[in-house]
């Protein structure tokens, strides 16, 4: 079994019949679009997909801070920039 990681699901036909409908109806709310009963793919609202992207960069820069926090560190004179 597949796990849906969605609260609202649509089949791929009934996307088809009447896909402004399903995003007015979603929101901002994840929609499981299945094939066959599995999930196919995931309608997100762009509001919803840049705030995904957001978070995975603050994740990666969190990561990247992380990894650099015990150096090497480059000695810099402010009056020389």
């Amino acid at each position: 079994m597949h796990a849906i990681h969605a609260d609202v699901t649509v089949s791929v036909t009934e996307l088809k019949r009447s896909p402004s409908a399903i995003i007015e109806q979603a929101g901002n709310n994840p929609v499981a679009i299945l094939n066959h009963n599995r999930p196919a793919a995931y309608l997100l609202s762009a509001e919803l997909f840049e705030s995904i992207l957001d978070r995975l960069e603050d994740a990666q820069d969190v990561k990247l801070a992380r990894e650099r926090a015990n150096g090497p560190f480059v000695e810099v004179n402010l009056d020389d920039l």
